[in-house]
């Protein structure tokens, strides 16, 4: 990938994709802006593999790379704001069988964890989103995020408090408490 070849993004793309997408997703709450900022991700680290240092830690760089980029698409006004993105899709759809990225993605956006992740703040989606799904530890995401590890344990422990209430109000508690 530092010699700039094509292939090696394209393994890198396969290897890394699907948990980048994930991640995105459940940050951004929209699959099509979630694609969008994968593929930016993987542009901007195609663009700047020369500024990583271990490349033992590529999935971690990667992963700093699509937060950055879903908090970017946070801070910014799209056509997203006109559209209701349940509608937009359909309105979208190329394909009449959902291939199985999509289907992947559709099982995600019906699950009653991910509706309840995606209620939360984005700065509580975020430690949750990394912590559980990308399995960071406390030091790791407050090196990811550029944050203290007070603060990041206190989004966290708020997160799963407001993630709680959320999962109480639909009845969902009980797997909850299963799950853990």
């Amino acid at each position: 990938m530092k010699q700039k070849d094509g292939e090696a993004l394209g393994l890198l793309m396969g290897m890394y994709g699907d948990d980048l997408l994930r991640t995105a997703y459940l940050l951004l709450r929209d699959r099509h802006e979630a694609e969008e900022a994968v593929q930016d991700s993987f542009i901007l680290a195609f663009e700047r593999i020369g500024q990583l240092r271990d490349d033992t830690k590529l999935k971690s760089w990667l992963i700093r790379i699509v937060v950055n980029r879903c908090r970017m698409r946070q801070r910014t006004w799209s056509l997203r704001n006109l559209f209701p993105s349940a509608h937009m899709e359909r309105w979208l759809a190329k394909e009449e069988q959902p291939g199985p990225e999509e289907q992947l993605m559709q099982q995600l956006s019906n699950g009653r964890l991910t509706k309840a992740i995606h209620s939360l703040s984005y700065i509580y989606r975020e430690v949750i989103t990394l912590h559980y799904f990308q399995e960071m530890s406390v030091a790791e995401m407050a090196d990811h995020l550029q944050l203290n590890s007070n603060t990041v344990k206190a989004r966290l422990a708020r997160g799963r408090h407001y993630l709680r209430q959320t999962l109480e109000k639909e009845g969902d508690f009980d797997w909850m408490k299963s799950s853990q």
